[in-house]
């Protein structure tokens, strides 16, 4: 199965670990380019910069579009447990647009302002068990 990643790009090395047993598993698995730039990243990164590099507004909706399913790679940041940043969000729509299952590898945050549309998204939410993505397709 083929199977998008969407994170925020601060959960970069947790999330090549995720992918990395996904792939052990037998799953394709695609990233925001963004990730690959985090991971050489410098001490003068800048995030928007690296945004518009890869193109991120065309790039990774490409991704979800030829995925079989999204996993939402969700962490504590910034004191929110299991934040959806803006960027994620964003994908999480377009992930619904084309229909594609939505896994969330975390509980759904309380962020009071996407909770309503995250709840109407139906998102999955595995606890941390890849081995149920592919149970629930």
């Amino acid at each position: 199965m083929k199977i998008c990643i969407c994170c925020s790009l601060s959960f970069t090395n947790k999330v090549m670990e995720i992918a990395k047993n996904l792939e052990e598993m037998g799953h394709e698995v695609l990233l925001p380019d963004g990730v690959r730039l985090r991971l050489i990243e410098s001490e003068d990164f800048d995030p928007v910069a690296a945004k518009r590099e890869v193109d991120t507004i065309h790039e990774h909706p490409r991704k979800i579009q030829e995925s079989d399913a999204v996993l939402m790679c969700n962490y504590t940041k910034n004191g929110i447990k299991n934040y959806i940043g803006a960027n994620s969000f964003c994908e999480l729509y377009v992930a619904r647009y084309f229909n594609k299952p939505v896994f969330a590898l975390n509980t759904l945050p309380e962020q009071k302002y996407i909770h309503d549309e995250l709840m109407a998204f139906d998102v999955i939410v595995i606890d941390g068990d890849l081995n149920k993505i592919g149970e629930r397709l």
